[in-house]
């Protein structure tokens, strides 16, 4: 049985200690719930494909802190290539989660991902030049085994099994227009982070 998005955040936002999490997709989603205010949480929308560059700077800005991306199937394919600018900067504070569900918009209109849901992010990792990556498929495994993770050299690859929520938009239900807000909240939080890292009033 695979992870689900809720549980996956659950788990990692127990584990992050004082790192930075930056979150995209139906990630950020969960990451609202179980951690709305946090002041080292950034988002990245409407950054679609952007959450591991994104991480990259702020790893390399901070290298006493871990940065934890959580990343979606659909959002890292827009911007594979990442993986080796980030294997090539070597960071040593990068843990890159990646929400494997298959899906584009997880829980909206759930379109099928680029390849089909056949690609190997673990291996793609890997193969770019990450110092380790792994792939789980059960909460159980992941809750044992992300405090290894997060302790292990870095960058690193954390791949995660994924049910996708079932579509709430489709051909009988249009999605709604994203209102402006959607739009203005990831600068309003990195003003958040900048004060809570000391690099801004």
């Amino acid at each position: 049985m695979s992870i689900s998005t809720q549980d996956a955040c659950k788990i990692i936002q127990e584990a992050r200690a004082d790192a930075i999490v930056i979150s995209t997709m139906s990630a950020m989603h969960s990451m609202d719930q179980i951690a709305p205010d946090h002041v080292f949480g950034l988002s990245s929308v409407p950054l679609m494909g952007g959450a591991a560059g994104l991480g990259l700077g702020l790893a390399l800005s901070f290298p006493e802190r871990k940065v934890i991306i959580l990343d979606g199937d659909a959002s890292l394919l827009m911007e594979l290539g990442v993986l080796a600018t980030v294997a090539g900067m070597r960071p040593s504070n990068f843990y890159h989660f990646v929400f494997a569900n298959g899906v584009q918009f997880n829980g909206g209109a759930n379109l099928a991902v680029a390849g089909d849901g056949r690609i190997d992010f673990s291996a793609a990792a890997l193969a770019s030049g990450y110092a380790g990556a792994v792939r789980f498929t059960l909460a159980e495994e992941f809750r044992a085994g992300i405090g290894t993770w997060l302790a292990a050299p870095a960058p690193a690859l954390i791949e995660l099994e994924i049910e996708p929520t079932p579509a709430r938009f489709g051909p009988q239900i249009a999605q709604p227009e994203q209102g402006d807000a959607r739009f203005a909240r990831m600068g309003m939080e990195a003003q958040r982070l900048m004060r809570a890292l000391g690099t801004a009033q």
